[in-house]
């Protein structure tokens, strides 16, 4: 962890910033150091992997914390390593916790199946309104979790609301702020206290790294430190050097995919094959006058249903540039259907009340060009239309 001091522009800081100086060849990366063990005696600082300090560590940290506008970060071996760490540091036995109704699946499934076995308590909220958050809190209530963008259906939630009413309450306010990136959204300027990523979607950017990050103050992440260095959920330090180089190009990367998520959100929208579609940046979006009051760009994530005729899952087959894919956020535009993947352990009850139907299909925009996306997807449609392959009879 190091502090940010520091404000510059954001490719700016996605380039430069927390970057490793090569004292001895002056090469123009950074350094990559490799070793797991460093000297003890005569040092400021005791270095082991597990303590989040190596040198690329800290640089990487710093580099994040500058893009969220925190004063520290920290790096983890997946984005669930950091979303458990977080609120684990911050909740005990006999504590309770207000949850985002629309959240990750993976989220969901780990409060559900490990939070009893702590005794924490917990609920989710009805809706996304403040009143439905506020309406949870107990006396034993300690933090409030939210997810906006939410996965996958592209819910908004109302950040500054959720920071005043956790203040007002002398609660921690969390967020996973994964589909937003920090290009296009940025919670602690709202007064969210800890900012959680999945580093494995925008960040890395290219399908090929596992990864979380932390933002926060000093004092936050000091307390989730100390669970983390006792968890082990650190990252190598390839892997941190190579995140570290996908960052650098992270603003050009997300600013494309949101304009190619907008026309093909648009596109979709206009297309008589296509139910209904889920896109912030959209006029018709409930979110969209929210997210355009606490967002920068709309982000590169949307979800669409097809006309009820079709089989979603024979759709996706039919495509050939756009991957049916389990993640998200790589350059190369992928889809997937959450009733089987990222929200396939939350249970089809579940699902059909957070409003997840079995043909909902997410669509991760990448930066090719949209010309050829709608292409695929024309070919696709002609393709399960023409052989009546899907087709319900």
């Amino acid at each position: 962890m190091k502090k940010n001091v520091m404000k510059k522009g954001l490719n700016t800081i996605c380039t430069h910033e927390g970057e490793l100086n090569d004292e001895q060849f002056k090469g123009a990366v950074s350094p990559l150091y490799m070793s797991t063990s460093y000297a003890f005696e005569d040092v400021e600082v005791k270095r082991y992997p597990r303590y989040f300090n190596t040198p690329n560590q800290v640089a990487l940290s710093q580099k994040i914390a500058a893009l969220e506008h925190t004063q520290a970060a920290m790096i983890f071996g997946s984005g669930m390593a950091a979303v458990s760490t977080s609120l684990l540091a911050f909740l005990k036995a006999g504590d309770h916790v207000v949850l985002q109704k629309t959240l990750y699946g993976g989220t969901y499934n780990f409060v559900n199946e490990e939070f009893s076995k702590y005794g924490i308590a917990y609920s989710f909220t009805n809706g996304l309104e403040p009143e439905d958050f506020e309406s949870k809190i107990k006396e034993n209530t300690k933090v409030i979790f939210v997810e906006t963008p939410s996965n996958p259906l592209l819910t908004i939630t109302d950040l500054e609301a959720v920071a005043k009413i956790a203040k007002k309450h002398g609660l921690v306010s969390m967020i996973d702020n994964t589909f937003a990136s920090p290009v296009n959204q940025n919670p602690a300027d709202f007064g969210i206290d800890v900012i959680i990523h999945s580093a494995t979607k925008y960040m890395g950017g290219h399908s090929d790294i596992c990864a979380g990050a932390v933002a926060s103050t000093e004092e936050h992440m000091d307390r989730i430190f100390q669970l983390a260095k006792n968890l082990g959920g650190s990252l190598s330090d390839y892997t941190v050097w190579l995140l570290e180089r996908s960052i650098k190009t992270m603003g050009i990367r997300v600013k494309a995919q949101n304009n190619n998520a907008q026309h093909m959100a648009e596109y979709l929208e206009a297309h008589s094959e296509i139910d209904k579609v889920y896109y912030p940046g959209l006029p018709n979006h409930p979110g969209h006058e929210l997210a355009k009051s606490q967002m920068h760009g709309f982000g590169g994530m949307l979800s669409f249903e097809l006309n009820s005729k079709y089989d979603a899952s024979l759709f996706q087959k039919a495509l050939q540039l756009i991957k049916p894919s389990m993640s998200l956020a790589g350059v190369e535009s992928t889809v997937l259907s959450p009733a089987q993947t990222s929200h396939a352990l939350i249970g089809p009850e579940e699902r059909m009340n957070q409003g997840i139907s079995d043909g909902l299909i997410r669509f991760s925009v990448g930066i090719e060009e949209p010309e050829d996306l709608i292409a695929d997807i024309e070919q696709a449609l002609t393709k399960v239309r023409d052989g009546k392959i899907g087709l319900k009879v």
